[in-house]
């Protein structure tokens, strides 16, 4: 087919070297990467892009290298509910931020576990270059057996193949430990939590925290209720942990979604927060701030274990030394909850 009237052909990697006067396969060096090619060089090559407005093609560069620069954020979850929390956002703003230093583009999949062949054929078929999985469960084996062919970073330690996986996470049980002590120091002595599910390590490792903060304070833990970290399942944990009918005046929520869920059952059963109950929570997100009384919460570094996340994906795709273990420390951010 020919060119339309008055078009220009898209310029080449043979014209960029020819304006730059360098080889071909110096041009194919600079704009690959390379650091072997002499600054003045590259200089020249650069400029010649710039006048050129020269485009790699992706689509050779992807068959010389076997790199699609294509990396995947896998989500084993709904739909509804990625976009109903702010945490998975906040991952991909981390991630997006340093993928931006890079040649790679992101793309992001949703995924249910009752139906994982197609993510899995999608994954495996040499469309991207690696995996980072956010939100995963125990029951999730399909990505976990992922690693066996392709560089893959969980969000979290994994429930399955830990000792062999790649994974940055936040420090969730001293997190757990100091909101729950926040409580104790206050002067409570009935403290609650509402955990988060015990087949995803963050609701595993922060009901363990809660556990050992009562430890060290002498006090009893039978007063545990279990959300899926989601507004609707705080708020019924939270009317089952009333209808005990046991003395309650602390409460650590496992995540501030559901701590929001728990504030609309306390303050319809006529309870005051603090006076009556006081609430920590754990994330630091939007809802810590849009509860009234304002949430006492466990900062979680959001963005930045997303850019983490990334920063270790591409040191495997690339071959470069990676630690297999990131983790990043919490805070304890005090407001008028507790």
């Amino acid at each position: 087919m020919s060119a339309e009237p008055g078009s220009r052909p898209a310029p080449t990697l043979e014209m960029v070297a020819a304006l730059a006067g360098v080889s071909r396969a110096t041009v194919s060096r600079v704009v690959n990467g390379a650091q072997s090619v002499a600054p003045h060089l590259a200089e020249s090559v650069e400029e010649a892009v710039r006048t050129l407005n020269y485009v790699p093609n992706r689509a050779a560069r992807t068959l010389a290298s076997r790199r699609t620069h294509t990396v995947t954020l896998l989500v084993p979850e709904s739909t509804s509910k990625v976009f109903a929390d702010p945490f998975f956002a906040t991952v991909v703003e981390g991630v997006t931020r340093y993928l931006n230093t890079t040649e790679y583009m992101l793309n992001i999949v949703t995924s249910s576990e009752t139906d994982p062949d197609k993510t899995r054929r999608y994954l495996m078929g040499g469309n991207v270059d690696g995996v980072l999985v956010v939100s995963h469960h125990s029951g999730d084996h399909s990505w976990a057996s992922l690693t066996n062919s392709l560089p893959v970073v969980f969000a979290g330690r994994p429930l399955v193949n830990a000792d062999e996986s790649y994974f940055v996470e936040v420090d969730n049980e001293e997190g757990a430990v100091a909101a729950t002590a926040r409580l104790v120091e206050g002067g409570r002595r009935h403290i609650g939590t509402i955990a988060g599910p015990q087949d995803m390590p963050p609701g595993v490792d922060r009901l363990a925290g809660w556990r050992a903060a009562l430890a060290a304070g002498g006090l009893d833990d039978a007063l545990v209720e279990i959300g899926d970290f989601t507004v609707t399942s705080g708020a019924a944990a939270m009317r089952r942990l009333l209808e005990r009918g046991k003395p309650l005046d602390g409460l650590f929520v496992a995540n501030d979604q559901m701590a929001a869920g728990a504030y609309s059952v306390i303050k319809e059963k006529g309870l005051r927060i603090p006076e009556d109950i006081a609430v920590v929570g754990f994330d630091d997100d939007y809802f810590a701030t849009s509860v009234v009384p304002l949430l006492t919460t466990v900062h979680h570094p959001i963005s930045a274990l997303g850019e983490k996340m990334a920063e270790v994906l591409v040191e495997l795709i690339e071959g470069r030394p990676a630690a297999r273990v990131y983790r990043l420390p919490t805070s304890l951010v005090v407001r008028d909850s507790a």
